[in-house]
């Protein structure tokens, strides 16, 4: 088992990695009352399991609709709903199973009901385990934009079972790796390199490679996290690709493209800003395309979809700051840092005549 720690004072948590659900944290034995929050596919495969972690409670269950399109305030009224009608204190304990939407939910849920109870993240899709179950950022979206309504909720623990990505869809799969190559091109050319080197054992999921590829990123995050855990300066930067890709998400409809899918295409369009910049040569590129679509994944925009479709999204983004819009790009090749003078004259340059 590989064990991850989240320092973050007495709100501190580990995140424990292996090939199995092992057992849990003794202190998450004492709740009265447990809730699994999950989707019907994944409570189908897991739940079972899942139940058997907590012997001395029998635990309920609440099953929402599988898809980003149920991540909603809709979706989190029934979840109240839910809890309130079968009269669960404030000594419950939440437990997220199954990817990002499922997680960002529950977490949401976790905030807010009654001021706020105790989760646990068990996250089964790649892109929840290394990336939107670590860190303690919740939200539902918004029809006018991506996790507008949220809260920083750290879990109790994150339990990962890298044996349960055997069962993911291959898209799936393909759409964490985006955010796993999104941590190397952050800050780490040895992490890209390692990932170059190990893609057909990826590929294969090799549970080994797997668990050392999750733990490392997992290792990256909580680090960041422990620095500046509200997103105030460098937690910024694992935004890379997410400007660009939450307004592909937003203007196709949420859902059409996985968001791990509109990263990857955003991490290649924030890459043509740098290299427009002279910060990325054009072998830089190459590499970060063949590791893309190694992975099968998409390096630009939706057909149609041209760089004016962009800007709307762009302004009402998160990151926007006294009415500049921010982008974190590639400073060098591995390198990345979050600028406030990108132009809409600039980016209709790059992407002119639709060269996405």
């Amino acid at each position: 088992m590989q064990r991850v720690e989240v320092q973050l004072g007495e709100r501190s948590y580990t995140i424990d990695i292996s090939a199995q659900f092992q057992a849990l944290d003794p202190q998450l034995g004492s709740f009265k009352q447990v809730v699994i929050i999950s989707n019907p596919t994944v409570a189908e495969l897991y739940l079972p399991a899942v139940q058997a972690l907590f012997s001395n409670v029998k635990p309920l269950s609440f099953l929402l609709p599988d898809g980003e399109c149920y991540k909603t305030l809709t979706s989190f009224e029934q979840v109240m709903s839910f809890l309130l009608q079968r009269g669960i204190s404030r000594d419950v304990l939440l437990v997220a199973l199954g990817g990002g939407v499922i997680g960002d939910l529950t977490g949401f849920v976790a905030a807010c009901y009654q001021r706020g109870v105790q989760f646990l993240q068990i996250p089964t899709t790649l892109l929840a385990q290394v990336d939107s179950s670590v860190g303690g950022k919740t939200a539902v979206n918004h029809p006018l934009g991506k996790n507008m309504i949220g809260a920083f909720k750290q879990p109790l623990q994150v339990l990962i079972n890298t044996s349960v990505l055997s069962t993911l869809p291959q898209r799936e799969f393909a759409a964490g790796m985006a955010e796993v190559i999104k941590y190397a091109l952050i800050a780490d050319a040895n992490f890209f390199q390692w990932l170059e080197q190990k893609q057909h054992l990826i590929l294969q999921q090799d549970s080994e490679t797997l668990a050392k590829m999750v733990a490392y990123c997992c290792q990256m995050k909580a680090d960041i996290v422990a620095r500046d855990e509200t997103e105030q300066g460098e937690r910024a930067l694992l935004n890379l690709g997410h400007t660009f890709g939450h307004a592909i998400e937003a203007y196709l409809g949420y859902g059409e493209w996985l968001h791990g899918e509109a990263v990857a295409a955003g991490m290649m369009m924030a890459a043509k800003v740098a290299k427009h910049r002279a910060a990325l040569s054009d072998h830089d590129m190459c590499r970060i395309e063949a590791l893309l679509l190694a992975f099968g994944l998409p390096v630009k925009a939706p057909q149609g979809m041209y760089i004016e479709h962009f800007m709307p999204f762009m302004k009402t983004d998160k990151k926007v700051q006294n009415g500049r819009m921010r982008f974190v790009l590639p400073t060098a090749f591995c390198a990345t840092a979050v600028v406030d003078d990108v132009t809409e004259a600039e980016l209709l340059q790059v992407f002119a005549n639709g060269h996405h």
